[in-house]
Order: C-alpha cells, then sequence, then structure tokens
C-alpha cells in the first residue's frame, strides 16, 4: 500500500507546482523597449528635431545659406550672393543630454545650446510620442558700439518639442518656441512664440524628403517682419554622415534670428528664395 500511497501524494502536488510555475511567469516584466528615434539628423531643416546620439559621440556640423534665387542679375542661383554660415559641435554627454556650441556669420551669433530627452516613444504604444526640450544662449559679437551695455547682446530659444514616428518612412513633429531678445526695436516685443510644424517621409533606406513651416506670432508696429518661415529638401544619410539640401525663406540659422528677423515669404517669388545645405559628420568615443 505504501507504493500506492506515495503516488497519490505526487499525483495531487504535481497540478500545484504547476499552477506555481504559470504565476511566477506571469508575474515576470516585459521590458517595453523604446521606438527607433523619429528623425535621424538633430535638425529637421530650421527646427530641432528629437535626435540625440548615443552616449560620447560628437558631432561637427557646417550649414550654410546662399543668398536669394532672384536676389540679383548675376548670382547663379545665389551661390555667388551673400551668404550666410554656421560651424557648430554637439556632444552627448548622456543618451538623453547633449549640449553644444556654435558661430554663425550673421550678426556674429555664438551659441551655446542643450538638448534634453523627456519622453521617448515605444515600440507597444504606451508612451505614444517623443518629447524633447532644446535650449540655447547666444552672444552677438559684434562691434561694442552697437550696444550700450554688455547685456544688450545677449538672445534666449526655448522650445518643447513632440514627435512621432507613425511609420519606417513617415515622421512628424510640431514645436513651440519662445525667443527672447534683451535689446529691440521700438515697437519690437522682446519675447516672440511660435509654433513649428515639420516632417520627414523616406523614399530610399538612405533618402527623405523634409518639409517646415515656422509661424512666430507677433505683429511689430513698423516693420515688415516676422513672417512665417517655410522650407522643403531632401536629406541623405549614412550611419555617420548626413547631408541635407534644401529651399528656404530663412536666411538666420540661429533659432532665435528667424523668429524674430525673417522678412522673406517663400510664395512671394525667386527673391525670397534661399538654396541652402547642411553637412553633419559624427565621432564616437
Amino acid at each position: 500500500m505504501r507504493p500506492l500511497y506515495f503516488l497519490f501524494l505526487i499525483l495531487c502536488c504535481t497540478p500545484l507546482t504547476l499552477m506555481s510555475q504559470e504565476t511566477e511567469a506571469d508575474t515576470v516584466e516585459v521590458v517595453d523597449k523604446p521606438e527607433r528615434p523619429a528623425f535621424e539628423s538633430s535638425f529637421l531643416i530650421d527646427n530641432p528635431t528629437d535626435k540625440i546620439y548615443l552616449k560620447n559621440t560628437l558631432e561637427a556640423v557646417m550649414q550654410h545659406r546662399f543668398g536669394t534665387i532672384g536676389g540679383g542679375e548675376n548670382d547663379l542661383l545665389g551661390i555667388w550672393g551673400a551668404a550666410n554660415i554656421r560651424l557648430g559641435l554637439t556632444y552627448a554627454v548622456h543618451e538623453r543630454l547633449q549640449v553644444g556650441i556654435g558661430t554663425e556669420k550673421l550678426r556674429r551669433l555664438q551659441d551655446f545650446n542643450w538638448k534634453v530627452g523627456l519622453l521617448r516613444q515605444t515600440r507597444s504604444g504606451k508612451i505614444p510620442v517623443n518629447v524633447s526640450y532644446y535650449g540655447n544662449f547666444v552672444v552677438d559679437a559684434r562691434k561694442k558700439e552697437n550696444f550700450a551695455l554688455d547685456q544688450h547682446r545677449y538672445s534666449f530659444f526655448n522650445q518643447l518639442i513632440v514627435s512621432r514616428r507613425f511609420s519606417p518612412n513617415l515622421s512628424l513633429q510640431v514645436a513651440g518656441s519662445v525667443s527672447h531678445f534683451n535689446l529691440v526695436q521700438e515697437g519690437q516685443d522682446n519675447d516672440v512664440f511660435g509654433l513649428a510644424f515639420g516632417g520627414r517621409y523616406k523614399i530610399t533606406p538612405n533618402t527623405a524628403i523634409t518639409m517646415e513651416y515656422s509661424i512666430p506670432f507677433a505683429d511689430f508696429d513698423g516693420y515688415n517682419y516676422p513672417e512665417p518661415g517655410f522650407s522643403i529638401g531632401m536629406e541623405f544619410v549614412t550611419s555617420s554622415h548626413a547631408f541635407q539640401v534644401y529651399f528656404s525663406s530663412l536666411n538666420g540659422i540661429t533659432p532665435q534670428a528667424n523668429y524674430v528677423y525673417n522678412e522673406y515669404q517663400f510664395f512671394k517669388g525667386t527673391q525670397n528664395i534661399l538654396l541652402g545645405f547642411t553637412i553633419t559628420r559624427l565621432y564616437n568615443f
């Protein structure tokens, strides 16, 4: 009888053991992986994106705007006209924090910038969007006779970026901003709020069409600016390079300059359109 007794105990305990194992398996937490970045460059065209590179990545960037396409009789699509250029460096301190510096020809603007990743879109959709913050502090380095006080050289830009990768090919973003200049002309506001819409659509694994529309909410008495900015272009990317070429109505490169001082209107003729390009190179340490 004793062997039958032990067999009975085994049969009775086996379901309890299996239930215990199933319960433990059910309590294992499934890791919700972040979605791939919505954009592959740190700037869409004129506005920053949600892109923050891997920790210890250095980005070298050159941004160039030629003169207006129809601005002169012999300017070869603005290439021989007056140009604006910015050179910059950005370093990823953390996978959610990067800092950078840059210098721009127009007004000799020297910028110190940072970007913070606040939320990341997840593959499950639990977090449906990316939320990032971009800010800068800019010093106007023109001659001192242009300013009564050193503080008049300073301007600031703060932007909250909400983006989403809708599919492997389509990514969109909307960004609200505030631009501040310590020194403005009479009739201007020191603070200008802005809203930007942009998108990127991949047509091949390494090629995409990009587009942006930036709206400043300001009406300065006695001035013909600021005007909304429109840009459209192409982007070509590799693992360590990105090349963008575009047409834009924005001559500035530092964001607050575009939101406060843009005079061009893209759909009012070629004398309002500029040809530009951006080249970036990544270095991993």
